[in-house]
């Protein structure tokens, strides 16, 4: 898995740049929408949030702005799974070119849509640290464990984008079925709300979800200071590379079947 990745950087690197840079061409402000959009989304949730529900995490602050910025954190890390997942199972149907014509690594798309996805991610995160330092100021040091706890996540999400993509080019209604999945995950994920809320066997039920350890494991590190706890981080990475290899396994397995379907 890693030796194709690594032997075919090049061709990820430019392809994840006209990527991203396709995603705006022909708009007026061009790249400048990848920082306007969660300045913008930024600004809503602090406000309706904050002002309109008078919400609060249930730490017990007044703060205005801890809910917004504590959400937003969340669905920053949500997006990146969203984008990657319900993007997956067209993947490989919307490239037939590479499939029938051409001698493409198709192993290296799911790679492409992690890699434009975490840029504007990325984007986002930023306008977050600016906002936390001007609204609470200077960052915890814990924020350099981040990388620790996202790493593991893309190798997640790359198994998972292995394995729709693949699924979904021998079956049609699997686009369909993860737009669903997706929207349940988001209100089943401690993304609203903090899992301390729920009932023990809720709770407990919440954990099973892929996305509760790494939002929560986020906002521990970028905004309340608390360091990961070591025997999560290996457990989440243990299961992260087993998911990335056993999707990339799937994929390999399945893509000579591939132009025969399309």
């Amino acid at each position: 898995m890693f030796k194709s990745l690594w032997a075919n950087r090049e061709l990820i690197k430019t392809s994840a740049k006209r990527e991203v840079l396709g995603r705006y061409r022909g708009s007026f402000l061009g790249l400048m929408w990848s920082l306007f959009n969660p300045v913008l989304m930024l600004t809503v949730y602090t406000f309706v949030f904050s002002t309109v529900f008078k919400a609060r995490w249930g730490t017990g602050s007044d703060s205005k702005t801890e809910f917004a910025l504590v959400l937003f954190a969340g669905l920053i890390v949500f997006n990146i799974f969203s984008d990657c997942v319900n993007r997956a199972p067209s993947l490989i149907l919307g490239n037939p070119n590479y499939v029938k014509k051409v001698l493409y690594p198709l192993e290296v798309l799911p790679l492409i849509s992690l890699i434009a996805s975490l840029y504007h991610a990325s984007i986002s995160m930023a306008v977050w640290f600016v906002a936390y330092f001007f609204l609470q100021g200077l960052p915890h040091t814990t924020v350099l464990f981040l990388p620790l706890i996202l790493a593991p996540f893309c190798m997640l999400v790359l198994g998972i984008s292995w394995i729709l993509s693949a699924l979904g080019v021998f079956l049609r209604d699997v686009s369909q079925f993860v737009s669903v999945v997706t929207t349940v995950l988001m209100f089943l994920s401690p993304i609203f709300y903090p899992t301390d809320i729920l009932p023990e066997t809720y709770r407990n039920l919440l954990q099973l979800n892929p996305l509760t350890t790494v939002i929560e494991s986020v906002r521990d590190v970028i905004y309340w200071g608390k360091v990961p706890k070591v025997t999560t981080l290996i457990v989440y990475w243990i299961i992260s590379i087993l998911v990335a290899w056993t999707g990339f396994a799937l994929f390999q397995k399945t893509r000579k079947g591939f132009s025969d379907v399309l």
